[in-house]
């Protein structure tokens, strides 16, 4: 009996040494924030809701704890699409003004590493701004430090709630320097490369509802022909 009591309490203490360094991993370093964040170019900035019942219309398999809005949208239940989240948002410029919409898909990454600290969605971005053009985003998120520092601080309060104020860079490439790829796909975009960062503002989250009161942001790096344009717009 003593024997597999020791050994119960060694797969315990084996078991909370592992979640610790998980958590606590001293090899995983800070990225901090993406160049283009602190850049002098000149960039649009679009921010939108990250409270999926705010936006326009949002979508899942119909199994996560975060329902689909409205009731009467179709889930995204069959195979190859069961771990994609669909997204239709208003995008609003710097003065808070309705600048566009976007549509994003997000699917759980095979890249995911978390003993890297890489836990990873590969997302598309469509995004149409009126009167300018639209444009094709796409990236690779890493969520590990918002699962470090606010779902995990979550699940351990009482109220299985977080509040507080966390902001951070998601984009994390496939560009270098952790930056997503854009292209034009028509306006005064139509043929241009560009590139974008996405970033997310926390202020209050739930285990059992997801994201409470939270903001999305893109920056997108104008291409040289349309900077007079994007100036304007700002």
């Amino acid at each position: 009996m003593k024997y597999l009591v020791s050994l119960l309490l060694g797969l315990l203490c084996g078991a909370a040494l592992f979640i610790l360094g998980l958590f606590y991993n001293p090899f995983v370093a800070d990225r901090g924030l993406s160049p283009l964040s602190i850049s002098d170019s000149a960039v649009t900035s679009l921010s939108y809701t990250r409270v999926p019942a705010k936006n326009i219309a949002y979508t899942n398999n119909g199994m996560s704890r975060i329902k689909p809005h409205p009731e009467s949208i179709a889930e995204l239940w069959n195979g190859p699409v069961r771990l994609t989240d669909a997204t239709l948002t208003e995008l609003r410029d710097a003065r808070g003004q309705t600048a566009g919409i976007g549509v994003k898909f997000s699917s759980r990454s095979e890249k995911t590493r978390l003993m890297r600290g890489k836990a990873l969605v590969d997302s598309v971005w469509y995004v149409y701004l009126p009167d300018r053009g639209s444009l094709f985003i796409e990236q690779s998120e890493n969520y590990w430090p918002f699962i470090q520092d606010v779902v995990f601080p979550a699940y351990r309060n009482s109220a299985n709630s977080w509040k507080g104020t966390w902001f951070g860079d998601l984009t994390d490439g496939p560009g270098a320097l952790g930056i997503a790829r854009v292209t034009g796909v028509s306006g005064a975009f139509q043929g241009k490369s560009m590139e974008a960062v996405e970033s997310l503002n926390m202020r209050a989250y739930s285990t059992d509802k997801g994201p409470v009161s939270a903001e999305g942001r893109l920056l997108i790096a104008m291409p040289p022909k349309d900077l007079a344009s994007a100036d304007a717009s700002e």
